[in-house]
């Protein structure tokens, strides 16, 4: 992988990446498709019309629907989702924390169940990084605990530092499935999580900590799970400087427009987050001044497209009174044009803050959309 900041605006940074499935220019923000396609009908076509860069699908859910041997034989998630741009696959650790009814986590790994069908699973980090070998994604995360944010100081470290030990390991395993003969990616990138609630002085010894381990990149884990915006932002603040500046940084799962221009100001290059594709299935459409909930009467005969100006396939071609239409009879082209303009506009905007930076307007740009942004017209 090669990475290279082109241009930089306080700790905000624009960067050109290379990798084996192509280039990536962040800040980025990568559409989630968990089990290999986007939820609201959105294919790989209709991402690469909407400006996708990177996909980021599930280890967890593809290793218990298909199978990720399966998806192996078949070539690799790339060929078998006809997707020839980079895919980031997580590494089903945050699925450790949400399924924490049916789960037990010792040092080897997590025992936990099916949420399909209630078999017995153990995921450790081998079994992490050997299910997304298998995938063959371009960027594997290592496998980790997303402690709640508000859990109790010695349970976050507790569970920090197993994490590191986990990270050691998935190390090791990565290297040595990259040798593998038949392995689908043998160049495939590995990112280390950072964890620790909202306690800034575990954030910022775990960040010295997996910063010595030279990983391609380095993610910032276990926010948006309870905590306040002003906490997480808090906690970027004291963290994001004690990881490798000259290397990609991750925020995990985060989330509003707001967010992400407040993430990127504090030096952050990849975002994901389910909220255009799953507020998009609700109806609720995002703009530049607010978000917009089409099952509202008021736009039973607004012939007007979501967003004047907007070049999206729902706005270039339909109305809001029309999308309406759909999402009261129930019809899935509703739920897909919604989705489609959320993710372009989610991506469009990622194309804006990496201009403003590289024009050395982020500032000018921060400050309308927060002001813009402020009110949520529905």
């Amino acid at each position: 992988m090669k990475y290279e900041i082109v241009a930089e605006q306080g700790r905000a940074k624009s960067a050109h990446i290379e990798t084996v499935h192509g280039s990536i220019e962040t800040p980025v923000f990568m559409n989630v498709g968990t089990v290999g396609a986007i939820k609201g009908a959105v294919s790989t076509c209709d991402l690469k019309e909407i400006g996708c860069q990177v996909e980021l699908s599930n280890t967890y859910h593809l290793h218990v629907r298909t199978g990720d041997k399966l998806i192996k034989q078949l070539g690799g998630l790339h060929k078998f989702m006809n997707w020839d741009r980079p895919i980031l696959t997580d590494s089903g650790g945050f699925q450790v924390f949400s399924l924490a009814s049916i789960r037990k986590i010792k040092e080897e790994g997590v025992n936990f169940r099916s949420h399909i069908d209630g078999s017995k699973i153990f995921m450790g980090p081998e079994e992490s990084m050997q299910i997304q070998s298998n995938l063959g994604s371009t960027i594997a995360m290592a496998f980790d605990e997303c402690p709640p944010a508000l859990a109790e100081r010695k349970y976050i470290e507790q569970s920090v530092a197993r994490t590191v030990r986990w990270l050691k390991r998935c190390k090791t395993e990565m290297a040595r499935l990259n040798t593998l003969e038949d392995t689908v990616n043998k160049d495939q990138l590995l990112f280390g999580i950072n964890q620790g609630g909202i306690l800034a002085d575990v954030r910022k010894d775990n960040a010295d900590e997996i910063s010595e381990l030279d990983l391609d990149g380095y993610a910032v884990g276990g926010l948006a799970v309870g905590e306040t915006h002003e906490e997480m932002y808090y906690i970027l603040d004291e963290t994001v400087p004690h990881l490798p500046r000259k290397k990609p940084t991750y925020l995990m799962g985060v989330g509003t427009p707001l967010n992400i221009i407040e993430g990127v100001a504090r030096g952050v290059d990849f975002f994901d987050c389910v909220y255009p594709s799953r507020n998009g299935r609700h109806g609720h459409v995002y703009t530049h001044y607010g978000k917009l909930n089409l099952f509202n009467k008021k736009y039973e005969a607004d012939m007007s497209p979501i967003e004047e100006g907007c070049d999206c396939p729902a706005c270039r071609n339909y109305s809001r009174a029309y999308i309406r239409h759909l999402l009261k009879a129930g019809e899935m082209l509703g739920l897909r044009l919604c989705t489609l303009h959320n993710l372009y506009f989610y991506n469009k905007m990622m194309e804006d803050i990496r201009t403003a930076i590289r024009e050395g307007s982020f500032d000018d740009y921060r400050r309308r959309m927060n002001e813009a942004l402020a009110e949520d017209k529905r």
